[in-house]
């Protein structure tokens, strides 16, 4: 496969290095296009009000076989920019490997899954991979996120994914071996107890730290209750929000026959 590789974490992010070097050791071709800096929570901001800078990278720690650039501009310009200038026909976009997961409604803040996203607008299959890792963890398994991304490459060689649908994959953060299976989910509910922190500054001033607490709904077939129990979660996403159900009332209703004069 020609495979386009971006994230939110920054070209130098060792998850998107050893999503990288699996591939090519798998025998695909690789194709980075990934922002200069960490781009974080950033959703699916692009760049309207200044220039963009794209270059190839002077120094790599990426295989050899691999083409590298780098972009100052968030994930979903890296999208655009490399569709545009660098692969315009991908097989496929991955986003990631994450530091940290993309958890229920995380998954609207996240550059990650935004950059998946953008693939998708573009007509490309898109999947977002983030391994479920916290800062106090003594290691971090990239290498088993990207082993389960090969995996999933197979399948879908041989099942391509749905039109306008996306996967969203969080990963434990575990050796393989320790890996209980894959669990196709539904986007959980995610939520955060004391998401502001107040605190002053040395000249008195008043400042707010946005953070909290991780609450999970642990519901059985959702991300997040698999994640937790050790299953790979693969949850399917499309970008039709529309709720149908309410479409349908609103139509019985009579709110298009209102008079706006």
């Amino acid at each position: 496969m020609d495979i386009l590789l971006t994230n939110d974490d920054g070209v130098f992010a060792p998850g998107i290095i050893a999503l990288a070097t699996r591939l090519t050791e798998g025998g695909h071709r690789c194709f980075v296009v990934a922002p200069d800096r960490e781009r974080s929570s950033i959703g699916h901001a692009i760049t309207l009000n200044r220039p963009l800078r794209l270059w190839m990278l002077d120094r790599s720690p990426y295989p050899e076989r691999c083409s590298v650039r780098a972009c100052d501009g968030t994930p979903s310009d890296c999208v655009v920019l490399a569709v545009e200038e660098v692969l315009p026909k991908p097989d496929i976009l991955l986003s990631g490997i994450n530091c940290g997961p993309n958890l229920g409604d995380d998954l609207t803040y996240s550059g990650t899954v935004s950059a998946a996203m953008e693939g998708l607008i573009l007509g490309i299959s898109s999947i977002a991979v983030s391994l479920n890792c916290e800062e106090a963890d003594p290691r971090r398994h990239y290498e088993t996120a990207a082993a389960v991304v090969l995996t999933l490459l197979s399948h879908i060689e041989t099942t391509p994914l749905p039109k306008d649908v996306l996967l969203n994959v969080n990963v434990p953060n575990r050796p393989l071996a320790s890996i209980r299976g894959i669990r196709v989910t539904r986007k959980g509910i995610r939520q955060y107890e004391e998401k502001i922190t107040r605190r002053t500054d040395p000249e008195g001033r008043t400042l707010f730290s946005m953070a909290g607490r991780v609450a999970d709904q642990l519901d059985e077939g959702s991300d997040v209750w698999a994640v937790a129990h050790g299953y790979v979660s693969v949850t399917p996403i499309h970008m039709d929000m529309t709720h149908y159900p309410s479409l349908e009332a609103l139509q019985k209703g009579d709110l298009e026959n209102i008079n706006l004069r």
